[in-house]
């Protein structure tokens, strides 16, 4: 009776260990298309001019590995100034300055290690999908971030954005996995994602309000005193991990400098004429708004007498904010108009002519993101559903839904702004198709009975989840 009772757990066994080497392979598949992809679209353009932001991140990385530090790599070849900067969050600088180490030192070289840092992107949001709604959704995640437009377009031109898709796949990875298993163990690991993702993101610092501290809280079959002790474990993480550069920041500027100090040129360039009024601009960006902020004592001269980034920083700011103030009327609908512009709800197609004048992105290849963009909205309204009715939570996309919502209407609107909002409809259509296909398997499962075959089982759930009638 034994030997016999041991054998469906034996088959079941085997069943998960095809079913986990099936979900590798496919992921491996698609992870080998969406690095072709990034590499051909390098390959496509191998003599793009460097210059924007990309140019700022390639020379500060190489100044690092030179032993310069964090110095403001345009003052430094212009100028031959050593002018500390904390202009933009370090990690993807870090993620260069690892190609520059080992001597991949050019644009083209660098721009080829996006690439590959894109399709490392693909597996971890693989596993993401996995964790959030089974192995099937897995694999979809892993195709819709392998050829999606929208993502892959920021790794060509080496953005910043190219670390986003990673990042966010681990932050959902590691909060599901806690949602499922709450305990100080998970919570550390999901606060330690949120960290690495906050030094590659600023403005995701707030997940740790939106994100970690609500499913802390909310942990499920917790004691309260415990729930407690799992925020205080995920707030000395984040102490940990994000502290040493935050300390690092606070010693080399005269005002207090947290994870970067871009917040002031960016509030300057976005709260000005142009962009507060019904024109071409509205809830968008200006740097001439920027430019014309003149601030007493910048750049430094040559012997160090002047002011550092982080004065210059907050009188930009204080500069937008007085502007703010004397045109209240139009803050919300600029406001609207900065969200609209980002979610491809306000003036599109102009955006997308202006992603191609500005930042150089494909034009063609942007029209086919933005319809992409457009159907993978529609099929997320499903995957929502699904979540749903698998009594999935969705906190952790609706999270990273609301960060992205707050830097545009802090910020402007901006398409590379929305990239971890694509990672959500990554999933979110994903868990769709899946619950289309299950629908479809029901219903086929279902006829087979009425015929003498077997209905549908508690395993067509999806991995980690309990089935539920539709």
């Amino acid at each position: 009776m034994s030997a016999m009772a041991a054998t469906p757990d034996v088959h079941r066994a085997q069943g998960r260990q095809h079913l986990d080497l099936g979900f590798w392979l496919w992921t491996a598949t698609f992870t080998a298309i969406g690095l072709g992809i990034r590499i051909a679209a390098v390959l496509g353009r191998p003599n793009r001019s460097l210059g924007g932001d990309p140019k700022y991140y390639h020379d500060a990385a190489n100044l690092l590995v030179g032993g310069y530090g964090f110095i403001n790599p345009y003052y430094f070849y212009n100028h031959n100034l050593h002018v500390q900067t904390a202009a933009w969050p370090p990690l993807f600088v870090w993620a260069l300055a690892t190609a520059s180490l080992v001597g991949f030192k050019s644009y083209f070289a660098q721009r080829i290690w996006c690439g590959i840092i894109g399709g490392a992107a693909v597996v971890v949001c693989a596993m993401a999908g996995r964790e959030i709604g089974g192995r099937r959704v897995g694999v979809l995640t892993a195709l819709v971030v392998a050829i999606y437009p929208n993502i892959w377009m920021s790794d060509e031109p080496a953005f910043s954005e190219t670390l986003t898709p990673l990042l966010i796949g681990l932050v959902l990875w590691s909060a599901y996995r806690f949602w499922k298993r709450p305990g100080v163990k998970s919570a550390a690991v999901m606060a330690l994602c949120v960290s690495v993702a906050a030094l590659g993101r600023d403005e995701l610092t707030i997940l740790f309000v939106l994100l970690v501290l609500p499913l802390c809280l909310l942990a499920r079959d917790t004691p309260w005193r415990r729930r407690f002790v799992l925020v205080g474990a995920s707030a000395a993480v984040a102490v940990i991990v994000i502290g040493p550069w935050v300390g690092y920041n606070l010693s080399r500027f005269s005002r207090p400098v947290f994870i970067s100090n871009g917040l002031g040129v960016t509030l300057a360039s976005a709260d000005c004429g142009p962009t507060f009024s019904s024109g071409q601009f509205e809830g968008y960006w200006d740097i001439q708004c920027a430019l014309a902020v003149k601030v007493p004592g910048w750049p430094p001269s040559p012997s160090g007498v002047g002011i550092d980034e982080s004065v210059r920083a907050g009188e930009m700011q204080h500069a937008a904010v007085t502007f703010v103030r004397s045109h209240l009327d139009r803050l919300l609908p600029v406001t609207l108009a900065k969200i609209g512009r980002g979610f491809a709800f306000f003036r599109p197609a102009q955006q997308i002519r202006l992603d191609w004048y500005l930042e150089v992105r494909p034009y063609r290849w942007a029209l086919v993101g933005l319809w992409s963009y457009y159907g993978l909205l529609l099929l997320s309204v499903g995957g929502f559903v699904v979540l749903i009715r698998r009594r999935v939570t969705s906190l952790p996309l609706v999270a990273v839904t609301l960060a992205v919502v707050a830097t545009m209407a802090v910020a402007f609107g901006c398409t590379r702004y929305r990239t971890p909002f694509e990672v959500v409809l990554a999933v979110l259509a994903s868990v769709a198709v899946d619950g289309l296909v299950n629908v479809v398997r029901r219903d086929h499962s279902g006829t087979k009975g009425a015929r003498g075959g077997t209905g549908p089982t508690t395993e067509d759930a999806p991995e980690g989840v309990d089935a539920v009638a539709p």
